[in-house]
């Protein structure tokens, strides 16, 4: 099965207000990483210590790196039409949804899938259904946590092993069952296109 699994770490929970920091994406093969797209983003905004605390990401790791504008078209390429993995997928979709928007980029044309109500769906009874917890659960092999790349692996994995649970006769699960298993409506993200630039008559005279 193939598909790409990402993750990314913000300045805070609001889309739109606060900033991406960080993008990581890893692109599978079953088992197999193929690839993988990781880049720290430039918020053009300080880092709250807060989000510093969780991420370990601070101003000045991303003071000279690419803002968010100059990432978006590649991150789309990227991902292209794969089937899209996160854990918590929502969050992460608004947060680059409202970049996509902001900057009229296109945008991955894939199914996002979320690994949050699957695993509360297929592991049921743990005590909680944070991404370190049900690593640990599956004995995933895992170091740090909260930064993009190394999540997005972890999630990937974790979505692996959730096929794995609900495949019949040893065929991968088909897309339309693991969609059921959020309990939600099929999500892509919405085609965005650039809007006609408006003349602007006051430099012309």
């Amino acid at each position: 099965m193939k598909f790409i699994a990402f993750d990314l770490e913000t300045t805070g929970t609001v889309p739109g207000a606060d900033q991406i920091v960080e993008i990581g994406a890893v692109r599978f093969d079953g088992d197999q990483v193929e690839a993988v797209f990781s880049t720290l983003i430039n918020p053009k905004i300080p880092i709250p210590a807060g989000a510093s605390n969780v991420n370990k990401i601070f101003d000045h790791m991303v003071a000279d790196k690419p803002t968010v504008d100059t990432v978006l078209e590649a991150f789309t390429e990227f991902c292209g039409d794969s089937i899209l993995v996160a854990h918590n997928a929502p969050f992460d979709a608004q947060f680059l949804l409202a970049d996509y928007k902001r900057h009229e980029f296109p945008t991955p044309r894939g199914v996002v899938l979320d690994t949050l109500p699957i695993a509360r769906k297929v592991l049921a009874g743990l005590a909680n259904y944070k991404l370190g917890t049900l690593v640990q659960h599956l004995k995933i092999p895992a170091g740090q946590f909260h930064r993009a790349e190394e999540d997005a692996v972890y999630a990937g994995r974790l979505f692996l092993e959730l096929v794995r649970r609900v495949s019949v006769g040893g065929q991968p699960a088909p897309l339309a069952t693991l969609v059921s298993l959020t309990g939600k409506l099929e999500f892509r993200f919405p085609v965005i296109e650039k809007k006609p630039k408006q003349l602007d008559l006051m430099s012309l005279l």
